[in-house]
């Protein structure tokens, strides 16, 4: 899709697209509040796909900008999935300068790794070192 334009910044963002997106077309953030969206955008690395001026894929990496990256809620619109939108917006992702220096970058993904190994995304290495608090639900049980 050469017609799509990747921008980065909260401030490129149609928020209420991306709080629409999450809140009722995504499997892993369902209901979450538009205050809570906004407020996670506001401290990550936002980066968005648009087309014709509407927002068609979103992607965030929540970053110290030195030493780790953790991908979060990339997403593009079920009628242009599959036609190279979300590789442009890695790809974006992945050539910042601060992005080459990371020495972990981590995702979670139920239905992309194919796309992800692409980028050279792997399982991990020594999963019995990586822990976890897991509270799905949480955004659901204490708004902000």
């Amino acid at each position: 899709m050469e017609n799509v334009v990747i921008r980065t910044g909260k401030e490129h963002m149609d928020v209420a697209a991306v709080h629409h997106f999450l809140s009722v077309i995504s499997y892993w953030a369902r209901g979450i509040s538009y205050e809570l969206v906004d407020h996670s955008l506001s401290n990550s690395f936002c980066v968005g796909a648009f087309l014709d001026g509407r927002q068609i894929g979103f992607g965030r990496v929540i970053t110290d900008y030195a030493t780790f990256g953790w991908l979060a809620d990339f997403w593009v619109s079920p009628a242009f999935q599959g036609k190279g939108v979300a590789k442009k917006m890695l790809s974006e992702v992945l050539e910042q300068d601060w992005a080459k220096r990371l020495r972990r970058t981590m995702l979670n993904t139920s239905d992309a790794h194919g796309l992800y190994r692409q980028f050279g995304f792997t399982a991990l290495k020594s999963p019995d070192n990586i822990l976890e608090i897991y509270r799905p639900d949480i955004h659901l049980q204490l708004p902000l």
